[in-house]
């Protein structure tokens, strides 16, 4: 099971604890993970990615580790401490100010 940390607006929308696992499947990639978060909890459709394109929305980071992986190519393999759950996924809302 993949550990996925969510930020707290993601958690109210969901009704959903902070921290939540998910089966991504043989292949473990953001898009995997993306894919399986939406499938357990479908109110977060449309809040993380875009419906149609399924490009990460822009305030909207992923963490893997210490490393931010937003930029990434969302179909490569994510670490085995990922896969493995000694690490979760993190999904985090970009802030602003001004």
């Amino acid at each position: 099971m993949i550990r996925v940390i969510l930020p707290l607006h993601l958690q109210t929308l969901a009704g959903c604890p902070r921290e939540v696992q998910v089966n991504a499947g043989d292949v473990v990639s953001q898009r995997t993970v993306l894919d399986a978060l939406e499938e357990r909890f479908p109110m977060l459709r449309g809040t993380i990615r875009d419906h149609e394109t399924l490009d990460r929305r822009p305030r909207v980071r992923f963490f893997v580790e210490t490393k931010d992986v937003s930029n990434m190519d969302p179909a490569i393999d994510l670490p085995d401490s990922i896969k493995e759950g000694r690490e979760p996924f993190r999904i985090v809302g970009a802030v602003a100010g001004g």
